[in-house]
């Protein structure tokens, strides 16, 4: 189960087909799409910790389409590399990052009621480490050469479940909005983690047979990596 269907995902995907192949044709990298993609996130949580929050959610939503491609020119224009995918996974928990600490620190300068201050506070935290986790433990289990693409929450959920409400909508009333989104999506990583160490425990276990295992990561190689 995840928080953003594949009949959604897919017309999302497609949509994007004709913007990659023009990037393609123009031979773009996709190590400069992947930079871009993180300087426009940091630039988002800049955004968010100055209260620029529809401006945020802008940044915030073109550096996810960038992620999307950047994979996929990397993909069909054959340069995919092992470096490619290390810079791209690194910068993308860097950018991630800066994103909720800047949000962070709009709670902390007045962004929501001050009885809700502290609470928004670890929020934000929560979604932050728990977010930063759900990231490793795809990359870990990968370095183990399992398939791990489980769970209710990967980035293409994060970015859109936080970046659309508020760019239609802001904080809302006295934060109450942002503080609520931050705190799904906290609960929702903190789920992600629990599925994953669940779906490794069950790969590994003695009782599954190994054949099993690289039948899943066999499936995972041609479908490609969506995060």
């Amino acid at each position: 189960m995840k928080l953003i269907p594949a009949w959604l995902r897919k017309p999302m995907e497609r949509g994007l087909g004709p913007i990659a192949n023009a990037l393609i044709a123009a031979r773009i990298h996709p190590n400069t799409l992947t930079t871009l993609g993180f300087l426009a996130l940091v630039a988002s949580g800049v955004a968010f910790g100055f209260a620029h929050l529809r401006l945020g959610a802008v940044l915030l939503l073109l550096s996810g389409v960038m992620d999307m491609l950047d994979g996929r020119v990397a993909r069909e224009s054959g340069l995919m590399s092992r470096f490619g995918a290390f810079y791209d996974s690194t910068v993308d928990r860097l950018g991630e990052a800066a994103l909720m600490i800047g949000v962070t620190l709009f709670f902390m300068n007045g962004g929501v009621a001050a009885q809700w201050t502290v609470y928004a506070v670890i929020s934000s935290t929560v979604a932050l480490s728990t977010g930063l986790v759900v990231s490793y433990t795809r990359a870990r289990a990968e370095g183990l050469n399992l398939d791990c693409k489980v769970g209710l929450v990967q980035r293409a959920e994060r970015v859109l479940v936080l970046g659309v409400p508020v760019l239609f909508f802001g904080a809302g009333p006295n934060g109450i909005l942002l503080f609520g989104i931050v705190t799904v999506l906290a609960l929702a990583s903190i789920v992600t983690v629990i599925q994953r160490i669940h779906h490794v425990y069950r790969l590994t276990s003695p009782d599954v047979p190994a054949r099993n295992a690289m039948s899943t990561l066999a499936d995972s190689l041609e479908k490609g990596s969506t995060e």
